[in-house]
């Protein structure tokens, strides 16, 4: 079994090349995106393995159909950027990784939640210049507040674990309820209305693009803490930062972002056009903006390398479907 994997960086190749030499699974690594610019590089392999970034759209979703593609490899939870719907049309299973871990994106926006309330990262660049002054540092107490999470997956579920432990009223939405939890369920618009803090955990669809725009930030507490380690498309950018201009928000931490794709998991300090919206967006103080890390631990990449390549032995050896995408969000509609 030969792999395209795109996107590389040196960290995934820790991660596969030892699992990779025991399954006998050939790979071949490329820096390049996967799109439809690129997908030729994917002429000859099995598989072709790709990331959040990647942009596997219908042209390309065909292309790896005629190249004789038998699987499409997502080393993550998050399926938005392959076009499912062609994949389906094509026969062509899009096999993910739903949780490799659920705590280490859990724990991360808890670490995103605890910096803005208490402005650690403005006080750690106050103490780089040795100003200890904490005028402006103050946060509140969580303890007794409400957080409201949307969407309550296996990373949504972890996160109200770590929230209940805060001692926090936890409340929450999803369109689809685990009605044999003991999960507080809402609706959309008592969550927004109710909640101190609001974290997003819910994958990035039709249905849920910009679900945070300018008329559901209205409905929000002034003063709300807002975080999102899910997708960057579930924020609308320019409607975020038109609110954080009027004040709306004690703080705002977020993992992801809606122009990420140019910029995230590259350097790119040295680009002197940089984009206006994103530079706008880190300009405030209450912001709080990493690249995509919240997945990054030991753990985590462990997991992913095993179950990515799994997927594709049990799916070539067995017919084993159980990590494909469509048939996951079939279950779920029906």
């Amino acid at each position: 079994m030969r792999i395209a994997f795109f996107s590389t960086k040196p960290y995934d190749k820790e991660a596969f090349d030892p699992l990779a030499k025991d399954m006998n699974i050939e790979i071949d690594y490329f820096g390049e995106q996967l799109t439809p610019e690129t997908v030729s590089l994917a002429k000859g392999y099995d598989a072709t393995c790709s990331f959040v970034n990647d942009n596997v759209d219908a042209t390309a979703v065909k292309a790896l159909k005629d190249y004789g593609i038998k699987a499409i490899l997502l080393r993550c939870a998050g399926f938005d950027s392959v076009d499912l719907d062609k994949a389906k049309e094509l026969d062509l299973p899009v096999l993910r990784v739903p949780a490799y871990s659920p705590e280490a994106v859990a724990e991360f926006a808890a670490t995103l939640l605890l910096a803005v309330n208490r402005r650690v990262h403005t006080g750690y660049n106050r103490s780089k210049e040795f100003n200890f002054e904490i005028d402006g540092l103050r946060g509140m107490v969580l303890k007794g507040k409400t957080a409201g999470v949307i969407g309550t997956g296996r990373i949504g579920k972890a996160t109200i674990n770590i929230l209940r432990g805060f001692g926090m009223n936890v409340i929450a939405y999803d369109i689809y309820q685990d009605t044999e939890s003991d999960i507080n369920y809402v609706s959309l618009d008592e969550l927004f209305a109710k909640s101190d803090v609001i974290t997003l955990h819910t994958p990035l669809t039709p249905e849920t693009e910009h679900m945070i725009n300018s008329e559901t930030i209205a409905k929000m507490k002034d003063g709300v803490i807002l975080i999102n380690t899910a997708r960057g498309g579930l924020i609308n950018t320019e409607d975020l930062i038109k609110a954080l201009e009027e004040d709306k928000f004690r703080g705002v931490g977020l993992d992801v972002c809606e122009q990420e794709s140019e910029y995230f998991f590259e350097d790119n300090s040295h680009v002197i056009n940089k984009d206006r919206t994103l530079q706008r967006l880190v300009s405030f103080n209450k912001v709080l903006l990493t690249g995509h890390q919240a997945f990054f631990t030991d753990e985590s990449m462990d997991a992913i390398a095993e179950v990515t390549l799994n997927n594709l032995k049990n799916f070539v050896e067995n017919g084993d479907l159980t990590n494909e995408v469509n048939l996951f969000l079939e279950s779920i509609q029906g």
